[in-house]
């Protein structure tokens, strides 16, 4: 599923609409260089969630949480070497409190996930802020909600 944003005000509203849908336990793996948008994204999916501070990357500390209608847990993999190195996160338990995990530079960790999850790829647009997202769905409880996702997203597809 294609989506076009136009500002980082608009990313954050595409990523409030995908939050709406988000269930306990839902991790969404954030891929795309430097700059994409991935810290933008997670900042409108919190707003989306009810969470009230504000949402920074997680570069240096790998982790942060935050408060919302989920809890979210914001992980970002990028300074991580090996992929053993995901396993200290322990994303699942990480989740066992109905979180939802957002994890940046998600796509290297991705071979070590259970199969269910959302990948939304971020990339630069033609315009200073435009932006592409595609999201696909892995696995039955993502694939369970394509309708209303494209719902959700359809001011943003083309």
């Amino acid at each position: 599923m294609a989506a076009l944003t136009k500002s980082a005000e608009d990313t954050r509203e595409l990523a409030a609409a995908v939050a709406a849908l988000a269930r306990p336990q839902d991790v969404i793996l954030l891929s795309g260089g430097l700059g994409a948008g991935k810290t933008t994204f997670a900042q409108g999916f919190g707003r989306g969630l009810g969470v009230t501070e504000p949402i920074v990357s997680p570069t240096f500390t790998l982790v942060r949480t935050y408060r919302g209608r989920l809890p979210l847990v914001h992980c970002d993999v990028y300074r991580l070497d090996r992929l053993e190195e995901v396993a200290d996160l322990d994303l699942p338990e990480l989740l066992d409190d109905g979180a939802v995990a957002l994890v940046e530079w998600g796509d290297a960790i991705a071979p070590s996930l259970a199969a269910d999850f959302l990948v939304v790829r971020l990339e630069l647009g033609d315009g200073d802020d435009d932006r592409r997202l595609d999201l696909q769905v892995v696995g039955p409880s993502w694939a369970a909600r394509v309708a209303p996702l494209g719902a959700a997203l359809a001011r943003w597809t083309a």
